[in-house]
């Protein structure tokens, strides 16, 4: 019994180690995407992300082919958020190019509490405190914005407030459209990959000799993104999340504008004034408090906390 009970703390420590890591590494994707798109259009960036993912996917349900094909719903499933997805990405990427990465990852955290305001199941008879954490947001989002002094929000700031916005209904489609059904999660992955690549294959067609000629730290920022914050991301979260609850797991998860705020001030160079600051404690305060409020009500809801190994909704990339 006592080697099971070992065995079982060690899985669950190695299961932490990579949801935090998969935290980490989207984290580090605002800084990445910054600086990739300061060599290419951000089209251009967008279409090299989605191909390498793509490619990659396909190497991974090409042995899988003969023994399961994929359906027509999940298809249909992963057409439509593939082109929500794009649109995630556009907001997201324009957005970091015209804002601090630290100001992207924690203003992008909104996504935390918009999401149950556009869930049908979850939005129903909300706390007023869930209210009370979603103004400390709104609050945390003008601080931000403010910098040094009151002022207009820059354009990378509004930006990545509409993508916030666009993620919250992406997810909550996710949601809708995967409840009830049994989808492949790669096979949902590798249908969106595919649907973002044909998007953005004619806006950066113009400058595919530029990609060509891209230097090794450009095609190296680029794997990255495409590789460890899509691909590698999505798929050792879909695996740990599974071994864990859903509290923990979003917990865990939950510390994605952390890791960007401390990448993008560490290694980008980035600084925040007391004010901004303040708005980043207000931030993280807000979205965690949120959080909580609004598991504890799904929870009283349903009558029923989520089971361990309960399957859960397939969560497309949601990094910059």
């Amino acid at each position: 019994m006592r080697g099971c009970s070992v065995e079982g703390m060690v899985s669950s420590r190695r299961t932490d180690a990579v949801l935090l890591l998969v935290a980490l590494v989207w984290g580090s994707s605002y800084l990445t995407a910054k600086a990739a798109t300061g060599a290419l259009p951000v089209t251009t960036v967008l279409f090299a992300r989605y191909a390498i993912s793509a490619i990659a996917c396909a190497a991974l349900v090409a042995p899988r082919r003969k023994r399961t094909g994929c359906t027509r719903q999940e298809l249909g499933a992963g057409a439509v958020l593939g082109v929500t997805q794009a649109a995630v990405l556009v907001l997201e990427t324009y957005g970091v190019a015209h804002t601090s990465a630290a100001n992207a990852g924690l203003i992008i955290s909104l996504t935390i509490v918009l999401t149950p305001l556009l869930d049908r199941s979850g939005a129903r008879g909300l706390p007023r405190t869930f209210f009370v954490a979603a103004f400390l947001c709104v609050l945390a989002v003008a601080l931000l914005t403010a910098g040094s002094g009151m002022h207009l929000p820059r354009l990378g700031d509004l930006l990545m407030l509409a993508a916030a916005g666009v993620r919250a209904g992406h997810v909550a489609l996710v949601g809708r459209l995967t409840a009830g059904r049994h989808f492949d999660a790669l096979r949902l992955t590798s249908t969106q990959t595919i649907v973002g690549s044909l998007l953005f294959l004619g806006p950066a067609a113009t400058h595919l000799t530029g990609l060509a000629r891209g230097s090794a730290d450009t095609w190296s920022q680029l794997v990255y993104l495409a590789l460890f914050c899509s691909v590698f991301a999505f798929l050792a979260q879909t695996r740990a999340v599974q071994k864990t609850s859903a509290s923990r797991a979003s917990l865990l998860l939950g510390t994605e504008p952390i890791w960007a705020a401390a990448i993008g001030l560490s290694l980008g160079g980035e600084r925040l004034t007391p004010v901004a600051l303040l708005g980043a404690v207000l931030m993280l305060v807000g979205t965690y408090w949120g959080q909580a409020i609004e598991r504890t009500h799904r929870t009283a809801s349903t009558g029923m906390p989520q089971r361990e190994n309960e399957p859960r909704p397939a969560v497309t990339f949601t990094s910059a």
